[in-house]
């Protein structure tokens, strides 16, 4: 996968970390405290590396002056029906709002894709209204719970049918 961001994210970079690495620790403990402060619980924020290394998985770090920024995660969830999950995407606040969470979630689409994955599947709470926003246009659709436990008061899940790089075009010429 590239590093190629689109103009005027050109002061970005998105790079391949593992979970347990320094800037990735770092973010996700970020995360995990937005989450309690948001809602007054949160998951817990250790992964298992292992899930999140090729060919399982990636986790990914973003970058603004060498400033750990965002990251986000993808992995397997069902090889079978070529379905993978996005976890703990985040940004620190003072990036939001500039189109990196978009970056970074088109990033683990597109890598989902290359490993031949079809579907996307993520979860989000009902208060992160910046996540709504986002998985809403990029293309998620509101899905069954797909995590047992979960408050349906709080937790929504989505989905996204992945289509290969090409595929749109060769259709629409068809």
């Amino acid at each position: 996968m590239t590093n190629d961001l689109p103009a005027g994210l050109d002061e970005f970079c998105v790079q391949s970390r593992r979970v347990d690495h320094p800037d990735a620790a770092l973010l996700l403990s970020a995360f995990y405290e937005e989450q309690v402060g948001r809602y007054g619980f949160a998951e817990s924020v250790d992964l298992d590396p292992a899930a999140y290394e090729p060919p399982y998985g990636i986790f990914v770090v973003a970058y603004r002056e060498e400033r750990p920024v965002g990251c986000g995660g993808c992995r397997w969830y069902d090889r079978a029906t070529g379905t993978v999950e996005i976890k703990k995407t985040y940004l620190v606040p003072d990036v939001r709002g500039c189109g990196l969470g978009r970056v970074l979630l088109t990033w683990l689409e597109a890598e989902a894709v290359d490993w031949g994955a079809r579907r996307v599947i993520l979860e989000t709470g009902v208060r992160n209204t910046a996540a709504l926003h986002l998985f809403n246009g990029s293309g998620y659709r509101p899905a069954p719970r797909y995590v047992a436990g979960r408050d349906p008061l709080i937790n929504r899940a989505f989905a996204k049918t992945l289509t290969p790089a090409g595929e749109c075009d060769r259709a629409s010429v068809g």
